[in-house]
């Protein structure tokens, strides 16, 4: 847990009184560093010239490729080609992985507005072929830390990398969205970064980056819930990796476009 969210001693989670809640992860070691370095690599995919016109394109491959990576990060074995091809519908973690992504731009004013009611939709299509029916958008946990986290991203202007890494590492913490918590979680990734300004378009391929450094994943996230400072700032670390990687991610999408060979 971040150390700026404090538990009373009536158990009730509050946001501790600071100008920004968030604000003091930047003065973890190397977290300011990873936070430059994921914005270089994302002004360098801006930068490419396969956006003028392409830039769409480039979304939907982001968007299929993220669901595909997000995937396979749930425990799915299947090939991105398969996805591409249609041959995974049978694999419901692709499915739902597939129909999240789908649901992005129809969410980014509801992320903004009432994040609680996004996530219920985003695990709503996500688990649709998972769970009962009457179970969708529920979560089976941490509803009090969920709105402990809507109360801080309506205070915080920490940069969008730092905002996203708090987004995915409570939402997986508290796996209040199983069997699809982290389909959900690596979404609201993405809805935060477009929402933040990070890139207002869904280019960056985050989902990638995170199956490209899958060594470190659960480790990261096993040090953030130990919610000690060196813990929050290697699973903040990580999580700029992740965005910077999957910014070149992007960026090689660009180049294979330009190269008018398939992406």
């Amino acid at each position: 847990m971040p150390p700026t969210i404090r538990k009373t001693s009536t158990g009730t989670t509050t946001v501790a009184d600071v100008s920004d809640p968030l604000a003091p992860l930047l003065d973890l070691p190397g977290v300011a560093d990873g936070v430059a370095a994921a914005r270089s690599a994302v002004d360098a995919l801006l930068g490419n010239r396969a956006l003028r016109r392409r830039s769409a394109d480039v979304s939907a491959e982001s968007s299929l490729r993220g669901a595909w990576a997000s995937a396979v990060l749930s425990g799915s074995d299947v090939a991105l080609a398969d996805v591409r091809s249609g041959e995974a519908v049978e694999d419901p973690f692709v499915q739902g992985a597939l129909r999240a992504q789908s649901a992005v731009p129809t969410l980014t004013g509801t992320w903004t507005r009432a994040p609680r009611q996004a996530l219920a939709r985003l695990h709503a299509v996500a688990a649709a072929d998972l769970v009962a029916a009457e179970a969708l958008g529920r979560p089976t946990g941490g509803a009090e830390r969920l709105d402990t986290l809507s109360l801080v991203l309506a205070e915080t202007h920490v940069p969008a990398v730092v905002v996203a890494g708090i987004v995915h590492g409570e939402i997986l913490s508290l796996d209040a969205f199983a069997p699809v918590s982290g389909i959900v979680a690596r979404t609201a990734v993405r809805l935060t970064l477009i929402t933040r300004g990070l890139v207002a378009k869904s280019l960056v391929v985050v989902e990638a980056g995170h199956l490209e450094l899958r060594e470190d994943y659960d480790a990261a996230l096993q040090a953030y819930h130990d919610a000690t400072p060196e813990g929050i700032a290697h699973w903040l670390r990580h999580c700029a990796d992740a965005v910077a990687a999957g910014a070149r991610e992007a960026s090689a999408i660009c180049q294979a476009l330009l190269r008018g060979q398939p992406s």
